[in-house]
Formats: C-alpha cells, sequence, structure tokens
C-alpha cells in the first residue's frame, strides 16, 4: 500500500485537474471577447437579414467575466506550476462569479437582450438574440468551477 503522502502519488490527479482548470479559465478569457447578444432583422420578403452583435467585452459584465476568468487563470496556473495543487481550487471562486455574471447579463430586462422586439409577420422580424459567445463562455466557466472543485476533492481511502 502506497504512502498517501508521498509527493509522487498526491499530487498527480490534482494537477491533471489544476490543468484541466486552467485550461477552462483562458477559454473563459478568449470567450470574453466573442459575441454575446445581438439584434437581427430578418424578412421572408428579401429572404435575408442583418445582424448586429455585441461582444462580452462591450459590456460591463463582459469585462468583469474577463478579469474573472484572468483571475482564475492565474490560480490555475499557480495550482499546477506550484508545490500546492490545491490552490487551484481557489479557482471555482471566480468561475463562480463569472457564471453568475453570465447569467445576470442574459436576464437583464434593461440590456442588450431586451431592447428590441418587432414582429410583423413573414415581412419583417427583429429581435434579440444570444450569440455562441455567450454559451461558449458559460459552458467553460461552468467546466472552470467543476474542475477547480475536483481540484480539492480526496480521494477516498478506497480508491488509493
Amino acid at each position: 500500500m502506497a504512502d498517501p503522502l508521498q509527493p509522487g502519488t498526491v499530487g498527480r490527479g490534482r494537477r491533471g485537474y489544476a490543468l484541466a482548470a486552467s485550461v477552462a479559465a483562458a477559454l473563459l478569457v478568449i470567450c470574453a471577447v466573442l459575441p454575446w447578444a445581438g439584434i437581427e432583422a430578418r424578412s421572408d420578403v428579401i429572404g435575408g437579414g442583418l445582424t448586429s452583435d455585441v461582444r462580452g467585452v462591450d459590456a460591463g459584465l463582459g469585462v468583469s467575466t474577463l478579469v474573472a476568468g484572468l483571475v482564475a487563470l492565474a490560480l490555475g496556473v499557480a495550482g499546477l506550476l506550484g508545490r500546492r495543487p490545491w490552490v487551484a481550487a481557489l479557482a471555482a471562486l471566480p468561475g463562480a462569479f463569472a457564471t453568475v455574471l453570465l447569467v445576470m447579463f442574459a436576464a437583464d430586462p434593461g440590456g442588450v437582450t431586451g431592447r428590441v422586439s418587432l414582429d410583423l409577420g413573414g415581412m419583417l422580424s427583429v429581435g434579440p438574440v444570444i450569440r455562441y459567445g455567450w454559451f461558449a463562455a458559460l459552458g467553460s466557466s461552468l467546466a472552470l468551477v467543476l474542475f477547480a472543485v475536483l481540484t480539492a476533492a480526496r480521494r477516498s481511502p478506497a480508491t488509493r
């Protein structure tokens, strides 16, 4: 039976989760500059439409999400490179904060998603849309929280 306090046995699983948390944090930072929402106008008469997108960093909540992602990335890298991989578990806090910010962005009635809504049948339809960058940022923040929590989780004695 291996001693759980030996340097080679404890950190392997945790370092893997710390790496995964760091990658998820880096993806969150990248997703902050992608389009999160927009206004889309479609017309069946001309068979096309126009869109106007808003990137995450164009809004205050997006900038805060970017900062949370950078803090989580720093914590993940510190846990990955340092002697204490549990430091990466602290990245769960900015990850959860980013998740709350993303939900606030989508739910804000006065924000981008609630500004305009018009439907004139098939002639013209104007409305807000959530773009792929918001979904990618939400997935990254949730993955960040998951991997950060797994970094802190201790293995049970039965799996040692």
